[in-house]
């Protein structure tokens, strides 16, 4: 639409253009004008603001003035037209993209917020987008807003410290929400607002000053990350752990057989429930991996051992190709 809109306006304004040249040029070729009134000329008769004549027309002064008003003044409200109906387009498209969002926002559940869509924030709406999870971003600056948008996101010119503005994203509804504000005590107001809000809601936020960390935390954030710290750690493994850094990077990318870690959740409804971890991996035959079970006290079980008992609630850590994890997911919930 909005690439429609500026070759409609460059059409528009070559037309004109064009028509202003040629009665420029056709006033001074024919009746000796100089430049600026021929110009004049053009613009007074294509405008229809007021005519009279510099200097006396020849007869083919005339007939030329004929067609320029013809021609001039239909370019000239066919453009007025076209810009009118342009800017009505863009008003309704407008209000129609708000509502639309509104309505998409209402029907989502389980969804995640991100608050800010700057370089942290960008990058975890990638990884939502790319997990096919449902999110809303909501940042204050409307040329970011256009950019998740362009991206195919669901975006809301928004300032997150506001609880309006939480409850317009909806949170109450919402899984969890992401604060990656570049300030921390804007971070620390989206926080309490939105464990106010939604007191089940699961809070990951980014911190600049690594000793503001447990004031998020008693503040409610579930988890924190300082993003400085990370690129520093990742940096020196770079060096000291190349081949570490380079397979972990490997299961999160899409490259080679697309291998990828997961988390994927024992639910009640499993025939596997209670039962050795070896025989739901002798039946599922994927080649999948269990780095690690976590359980519900919060215990985490490195590799455990194939004569394991799995329970309801526990949580598989696996890596292995994304088909199959999908598969042994669906053993899971069914």
């Amino acid at each position: 639409m909005r690439s429609r809109v500026v070759r409609r306006f460059i059409l528009i304004a070559g037309l004109l253009c064009i028509i202003m040249v040629a009665g420029t040029t056709g006033f001074v070729w024919i009746e000796d004008y100089s430049w600026f009134e021929g110009f004049y000329m053009t613009l007074t008769t294509i405008t229809t603001i007021g005519y009279q004549e510099l200097k006396p027309l020849s007869h083919s002064g005339r007939v030329f003035n004929s067609f320029l008003i013809i021609f001039g003044v239909s370019a000239l409200f066919i453009s007025v037209g076209a810009m009118t109906q342009t800017i009505i387009e863009l008003e309704l498209q407008d209000r129609y993209g708000k509502r639309r969002k509104k309505r998409m926002i209402q029907n989502l559940h389980d969804h995640f917020i991100v608050c800010g869509f700057g370089r942290v924030g960008r990058n975890a709406s990638y990884e939502f987008q790319r997990a096919n999870a449902p999110f809303v971003v909501l940042d204050r600056n409307d040329q970011r807003v256009a950019k998740a948008t362009a991206a195919g996101m669901l975006a809301l010119v928004a300032d997150a410290t506001h609880d309006d503005c939480l409850r317009e994203a909806g949170v109450a509804r919402a899984k969890g929400l992401i604060a990656a504000l570049p300030s921390d005590a804007e971070n620390l107001f989206i926080i309490l607002s939105a464990k106010t809000l939604n007191p089940n809601l699961t809070v990951v936020t980014r911190v600049s000053e690594e000793e503001a960390g447990e004031k998020l935390r008693r503040a409610g954030a579930d988890t924190v990350f300082t993003p400085y710290a990370m690129a520093g750690r990742q940096l020196a493994d770079a060096l000291l752990r190349p081949h570490v850094l380079e397979f972990l990077d490997f299961t999160r990318s899409n490259i080679g057989p697309k291998v990828t870690m997961e988390q994927l959740c024992v639910t009640p409804k499993t025939e596997f429930t209670s039962r050795p971890l070896g025989q739901l991996l002798e039946s599922h035959k994927s080649g999948v991996i269990v780095l690690a079970v976590r359980k519900q006290g919060g215990e985490t079980i490195f590799n455990p051992p194939a004569d394991f008992n799995i329970s309801s609630g526990d949580f598989l850590i696996v890596m292995g190709e994304r088909p199959s994890l999908e598969r042994l997911e669906q053993i899971l919930t069914r």
